[in-house]
């Protein structure tokens, strides 16, 4: 038994790294290990919202402690832990879909919003107001319509359609560019004189004219003809759409894609709006008054939401 045992502690010897090396290791596998655990942790864990993220910049710390900490400790099987690492991360790539790109992907869209300070709303209660017209709203967001699915399956020909990766938010990006369609195309028209005139999304298209809740109808009717889910706000002047984005990480990698990939000149140096509603879902605002998603509210009190499932 002692004979293996010294066996085992010479190839061990063997395998262990000589200093430095085993110091430089220790903090590349540190760092390369508390990149997906910050991101799984940051993902998952309520935020409470500090000034400057403090409790997030707190949380990293801990993590790196900790991690330095047991590599340190475990030094003797370095080796051992730098192979366990990149199987770990190879198996993802081959077969979960999360490997080395995809915490790249995060960890980028993680520090980008951290940094750009988006601006979310106030969370919107159930209890609202009645929606105004809303039976009429309803029968013309014509999403099943053939002329607006057209419409729809066009502008994500034209639109975005090679940007690469992003495999997860292909659905989303194709709204965006749905929305980048309308916005380029739509004129502001006024109802006739003393009546709230309602055009359906088939009719908006003719022109692409009408006021904000031709807009919205058209808007909300298109996303929801490829699978997204758009909802209505109505405020006391106003009624603008919005698309449903998902969580708050979600949202992380949706501003990224806005500010560096998809609406770069027209974002560039503007805030990103949303809102979340009370199931933490994230909203974000596609009103006809800004060039690119999460443009700025109109600054009313809203009245009322019609959600489109």
């Amino acid at each position: 038994m002692k004979i293996v045992n010294v066996k085992l502690l010479r190839t061990l010897n063997k395998l262990s790294l000589p200093k430095p090396w085993d110091t430089i290791i220790i903090l590349l596998l540190t760092l390369l290990t508390l990149i997906p655990v910050f991101i799984i942790l940051h993902q998952n864990l309520i935020d409470p919202e500090w000034p400057a993220h403090l409790d997030r910049i707190l949380l990293f710390l801990l993590i790196t402690a900790i991690v330095t900490y047991i590599l340190h400790y475990i030094k003797q099987f370095l080796f051992f832990a730098i192979i366990i690492y990149v199987l770990v991360l190879l198996f993802g790539t081959l077969f979960t879909g999360y490997g080395f790109k995809s915490v790249f992907e995060d960890y980028r869209a993680m520090i980008y919003a951290m940094t750009d300070n988006p601006n979310p709303q106030d969370i919107i209660v159930s209890k609202l107001l009645p929606f105004p017209n809303k039976s009429k709203i309803i029968k013309a967001i014509e999403y099943d319509n053939p002329h607006v699915r057209n419409f729809a399956v066009g502008a994500t020909t034209k639109h975005f359609r090679n940007i690469k990766g992003y495999k997860e938010y292909r659905q989303i990006i194709q709204c965006f560019a749905i929305f980048k369609e309308i916005q380029d195309n739509w004129n502001y028209v006024n109802d006739p004189k003393n009546r709230e005139y309602i055009a359906t999304a088939s009719e908006s298209l003719q022109h692409f004219s009408g006021d904000c809740d031709d807009h919205s109808i058209l808007m909300a009717a298109s996303v929801r003809a490829i699978g997204g889910t758009p909802r209505l706000i109505h405020t006391k002047e106003h009624m603008y759409p919005e698309m449903l984005i998902g969580t708050k990480a979600d949202l992380e990698n949706v501003i990224y894609l806005i500010k560096e990939v998809l609406f770069k000149k027209e974002s560039k140096g503007r805030t990103i709006h949303y809102h979340i509603d009370e199931r933490g879902q994230v909203w974000l605002n596609l009103d006809y008054t800004a060039k690119y998603p999460g443009g700025p509210f109109m600054s009313e009190e809203i009245l009322g939401e019609l959600t489109l499932n």
